[in-house]
């Protein structure tokens, strides 16, 4: 097995990781794991190689899921009613919830929307609540996507390496 292929198959799993793990940037380390594939020179299973233009289209597709990772729980906060202090107070209860994954980060991403939304921005109960579960929202739908763009990565990564 070439050494680009088992560097390759790291940054899949990494990117898969990275997809849940706020730090690692999931979609970009698994496109980095595609360009080591595309350089393995490997081929999928009807013989072809990989082309420099399917490699590009999934640059493109991993550069709109990250810059849509930074815009879209800010979006979702809003439309919910919540303001900077929501996507703020949900980024930090992400982090303190990170000493105890999975559930940790999903309850302090909601704890730090809602008593940010409370006592930051001076809301009442349903206010604060409402606009905690946009922050959620955002937080669980971008997750979502990156996992699956990070795992089509992975995917393919298998195809034209084995």
């Amino acid at each position: 097995m070439d050494i680009l292929v088992v560097f390759a198959i790291i940054a899949a799993v990494i990117g898969l990781i990275g997809s849940i793990v706020p730090g690692i940037p999931g979609p970009p380390v698994s496109w980095v794991g595609l360009l080591l594939a595309y350089f393995s020179g490997g081929l999928n299973g009807s013989g072809n190689p990989m082309s420099l233009t399917f490699l590009l289209v999934w640059l493109v597709i991993v550069i709109v899921v990250t810059v849509l990772d930074y815009v879209l729980p800010a979006w979702f906060t809003r439309v919910t009613g919540g303001h900077k202090a929501a996507a703020v107070g949900a980024i930090v209860g992400l982090f303190a919830g990170l000493f105890i994954p999975p559930v940790g980060m999903i309850a302090g991403s909601i704890i730090g929307a809602f008593l940010a939304e409370l006592f930051v921005e001076d809301r009442g109960v349903w206010d604060s609540f409402k606009a905690s579960m946009g922050a959620f929202l955002g937080f669980i739908f971008t997750t979502g996507m990156k996992f699956i763009v990070s795992g089509v990565i992975a995917y393919y990564i298998f195809v034209y390496s084995f």
